[in-house]
């Protein structure tokens, strides 16, 4: 495999193929019976996507957003049981008020477009990190998706919002305490029983983690989830991140050996 400018090259397959042509041979070449169960993404590279165009930072979120859309949908279609997305982290609320503010609004604006198709598509979502600082309208917009999807059995597209890992792993800690002094935990606990206190409690963890824009750090994001999985790294921000790349990533984990440490 080459790498150039952030993409992976397989082959024979050319460089010089359009995007449509290069997702049609990706789509062709997966392994259905080897992708990934869990993909965990970090969506890195709004705000630098709008200010090196010249846009206002917004605007790199407005199409982030569009990007979500399409990332779920090829994730769904090619058979991806998980699809974990980052989208507002425990040390997001440090940025300006008027950022804040707009990345606040943007679950609703993408629920009220896009939950008729995640029910038709039969995806389930779900809520992961601290919910009860998020502003009560963006609680009810994401907990009416959560509500209207509970009963899907496809793919289950988790939103990490007000989330930090080293939050939820402390949380865990606390409410373990809590069950240990009432009685309800005894003796000692092993790493099934506290996966079982995490926001992921009952998910398998996930077997692949992309993050875009160049940066090549986990950033407080599903430490302990993340113990053995394979991790991918593209230069492209996340506004241009496309399908072809998700399908480069797939393909790309597809030809790893994963060993957890065996031989």
């Amino acid at each position: 495999m080459i790498r150039k400018g952030g993409a992976a090259v397989f082959g024979r397959w050319s460089l010089d193929l359009n995007n449509s042509r290069r997702e049609e041979v990706l789509r062709q070449n997966i392994d259905t019976g080897k992708v990934p169960r869990h993909v965990a993404i970090i969506m890195d590279g709004n705000g630098r996507w709008a200010v090196e165009k010249g846009l206002p930072r917004q605007e790199g979120h407005r199409q982030g957003v569009e990007t979500v859309r399409d990332t779920v949908r090829c994730a769904n279609d090619i058979g991806i049981g998980i699809l974990t997305m980052f989208a507002f982290s425990t040390e997001n609320w440090q940025r300006p008020t008027w950022e804040v503010n707009y990345l606040m609004s943007l679950p609703q604006k993408y629920f009220e477009s896009e939950l008729p198709e995640l029910i038709s598509k039969n995806v389930q979502v779900r809520l992961i990190g601290d919910a009860a600082r998020l502003p009560r309208k963006v609680r009810k917009t994401v907990e009416d998706g959560s509500k209207a999807t509970r009963h899907n059995t496809g793919m289950i597209l988790n939103f990490a919002l007000n989330y930090g890992s080293r939050s939820e792993i402390m949380r865990a800690v606390n409410k373990l305490l809590d069950d240990a002094a009432t009685g309800k935990i005894k003796g000692q606990v092993d790493e099934k029983t506290f996966s079982d206190y995490l926001d992921t409690a009952e998910l398998p963890d996930p077997d692949l983690l992309i993050r875009t824009s160049g940066e090549k750090r986990i950033s407080n994001f599903l430490l302990w989830q993340l113990a053995y999985s394979e991790l991918w790294f593209t230069n492209v921000y996340w506004p241009d991140f496309s399908t072809v790349h998700l399908l480069e990533a797939v393909h790309d984990y597809q030809m790893r050996k994963r060993r957890f440490g065996k031989l």
